[in-house]
């Protein structure tokens, strides 16, 4: 086995569904091409988290793009990591910054963006984005994709 996959907790295991948010389920591990920029996108096509208010299920299509420094995370612990927002309860502006929060954190990428395109409900769909980077050349990409944004969707 590779030494860097050691510390991985769900990876080759089986894992109980999350019924709660919980940022400790994500893994990371060791980008070998840290001297390469490339992008890394995940799409969830299906993520939902709860109305805080109602309690009502909201969906979205949930993005996360970012270019890696030192680490990457692992998909499956991104899944059920995901998947805990099914039962947690909060807007969907704070749901996009909260994942991008942690993610960051984990992973402190050179560039990071976190979008939500939630589903319409009352004939209004609430699309966050949220974006960041590390460095001068990495704030400035971060600053022009934010100002492009209205026309990314």
């Amino acid at each position: 086995m590779r030494d860097d996959l050691e510390g991985l907790k769900t990876l080759g295991v089986t894992t109980r569904v999350p019924c709660e948010y919980d940022p400790s389920l994500l893994d990371a591990f060791s980008n070998k091409h840290p001297e390469h920029d490339y992008w890394v996108t995940f799409t969830c096509p299906e993520f939902t988290t709860l109305c805080p208010k109602t309690g009502q299920p909201d969906f979205a299509t949930l993005t996360i793009r970012y270019v890696p420094a030192k680490k990457l995370v692992e998909s499956k612990s991104l899944k059920l990591y995901l998947f805990g927002f099914r039962n947690h309860g909060d807007f969907h502006e704070d749901v996009v910054n909260v994942i991008y929060n942690d993610l960051f954190r984990l992973l402190k990428p050179k560039y990071m963006e976190v979008v939500g395109k939630f589903t319409a409900r009352g004939g209004i769909s609430i699309d966050p984005f949220v974006n960041g980077g590390t460095g001068a050349a990495w704030r400035k990409l971060a600053a022009q994709r934010f100002a492009a944004w209205n026309g990314v969707r």
